[in-house]
């Protein structure tokens, strides 16, 4: 199946999802700077999700980029993926209105570890569906950095729990700091096949003529 009515429905889900999430924050009472003191911890709450959905956004992007081809079993995969990430518009607020209390900062935790848990099972499929052998394969490789994010969240999940929640979510605001770093493999590899393409299709013109 042709991958370009996923990309484009994923695309629009995402841009929904960012509408939802800036359509949370409350309008203060007032016109002096101290009314926008009340809104810090939903205006906070609102960046650091803004950048996950747009760390998603970017990494969909290039890694569909890289695959010719979808399944079913990636078209579930991916709608697996967008169910956890319509949510985060909805612990975001509860983030925001409870100024990062304790359960909150566990529960957008818990939704940030579903996220990448759905992405990383994507990225299984989508390999899955373009072979062992495919660029997806060759530019995501064993994914060292998605498995390092999911291990701190399992840790801010636990520190929560223990009333740590302030550093919880530190540790939410690192995770998402390590993926404003440009990951360049899929980039890569995508320049890489693109420049043998030439001596690939020179090979099947030698080919032709003799």
């Amino acid at each position: 199946m042709h991958k370009g009515r996923l990309e484009a429905f994923s695309d629009g889900v995402l841009a929904i999802i960012i509408t939802v999430l800036v359509l949370e924050l409350k309008t203060p009472h007032g016109v002096e700077l101290s009314a926008l003191k009340s809104t810090i911890p939903a205006l906070v709450s609102y960046v650091l999700s803004f950048i996950y959905i747009g760390i998603y956004w970017n990494n969909h992007h290039h890694l569909f980029q890289a695959a010719t081809q979808v399944t079913g079993a990636v078209l579930w995969a991916n709608l697996h993926l967008l169910f956890w990430l319509s949510l985060i518009p909805f612990v975001t607020a509860w983030l925001g209105e409870n100024n990062f209390a304790a359960v909150p900062v566990a529960l957008y935790g818990l939704d940030l570890l579903l996220c990448g848990l759905a992405y990383y099972v994507l990225e299984i499929t989508l390999i899955k569906a373009q072979g062992p052998e495919s660029r997806v394969k060759s530019a995501v490789g064993r994914d060292l950095k998605g498995l390092v994010s999911l291990a701190m969240y399992v840790a801010a999940i636990s520190l929560a729990w223990f009333s740590l929640h302030w550093v919880a979510a530190a540790i939410y605001a690192v995770v998402a700091l390590m993926w404003l770093i440009p990951d360049r493999r899929i980039e890569n590899s995508l320049r890489l096949y693109h420049a043998n393409e030439p001596d690939a299709a020179a090979g099947q013109t030698d080919d032709r003529l003799h």
